[in-house]
């Protein structure tokens, strides 16, 4: 983690949530010489869990009188469908989000994790049928609310569904572990080579729905697979070991990495994929234990024009 802030800090201000003074006076010692002090700041927000992705805010920016303004969505959270309680401080992120950097916030009467959504900024969401419509997060909401909801939210005019996440993901399918947006009109997905494992069926139907899938001005989307790496165990649990959790930064993106040979070739379609960004391969197999990598941990905050 010391690394992914270094990595970030040259191009961006890193946000730390600590659990207290001495948690931060380590994480000061961890980046001491590694990173400007000026390049970070440490929050106390007391969680029940790590994962900003999912329990933070999300922001968007709206149109207002005086420009774009930016805003801090507060959706409800229940780690992950009620599967890890307590949750109420992970609940109470977002709202602390907002005071910390002076923003407007926004409550929505909808659960929904930021990991489970993916937008290109020109209209398109991508997320899946496994978790959106999961009975655990939104029972008495049918398909057509949820998909009129997160246009209305995120401004958006197109959702796009996939089916089934990966093994061991127990988000119940975030999209942040299958597919992103590196364009517009383009995405990377993964895919397991391997018939025998248990991602294949799963993975090759997402690829099909996306091969018929139409942008709203009529252009197809075009998709570059990536590779699934080899299976990451701890005991005989698979872990939720993807490429597609990566994190676009301002000048660099994060890869997580599980020492395997698929690595370079992922990080070699990263950078293809992302020509004015260095990539950042770090070796993730001690952080996706907790079942996830980089995408999970963060959450970027736009920036509004001046």
């Amino acid at each position: 983690m010391a690394e992914a802030v270094g990595a970030l800090a040259g191009s961006e201000l890193v946000r730390i949530n600590v659990r207290d003074a001495a948690h931060g006076y380590h994480v000061q010692k961890l980046l001491a010489g590694r990173v400007p002090p000026e390049r970070v700041a440490l929050h106390q927000f007391p969680t029940n869990d790590a994962w900003c992705r999912d329990h933070g805010a999300i922001f968007v920016t709206r149109s207002a009188a005086d420009g774009e303004q930016l805003v801090a969505l507060d959706f409800e959270y229940n780690a992950w469908g009620g599967k890890y309680p307590p949750y109420d401080l992970d609940n109470a992120i977002p709202k602390r989000m907002a005071e910390a950097l002076g923003i407007p916030v926004q409550h929505v009467p909808m659960v929904l994790e930021g990991g489970s959504i993916e937008v290109n900024g020109k209209g398109a969401l991508l997320t899946t049928e496994q978790c959106l419509l999961n009975e655990n997060r939104n029972p008495a909401l049918d398909k057509a609310t949820i998909e009129a909801r997160l246009k209305r939210y995120f401004g958006v005019e197109q959702v796009i569904w996939l089916g089934d996440g990966i093994v061991g993901d127990d988000t119940d399918g975030h999209i942040d572990d299958l597919t992103r947006f590196v364009a517009e009109d383009q995405v990377v997905t993964v895919m397991e080579q391997n018939p025998q494992d248990p991602n294949y069926a799963a993975l090759q139907e997402n690829r099909e729905r996306l091969a018929s899938v139409r942008l709203m001005d009529g252009r197809p989307l075009r998709v570059i697979e990536l590779p699934m790496p080899a299976p990451v165990f701890r005991g005989t649990e698979r872990l939720p070991a993807s490429y597609a959790n990566f994190y676009v930064g301002n000048r660099v993106v994060l890869l997580p990495t599980f020492d395997c040979p698929a690595d370079e070739e992922a990080a070699a379609i990263l950078a293809r994929c992302f020509p004015g960004r260095k990539i950042v391969s770090l070796d993730c197999r001690e952080v996706v234990v907790g079942l996830g990598t980089f995408h999970c941990l963060t959450q970027q905050v736009p920036v509004t024009p001046e």
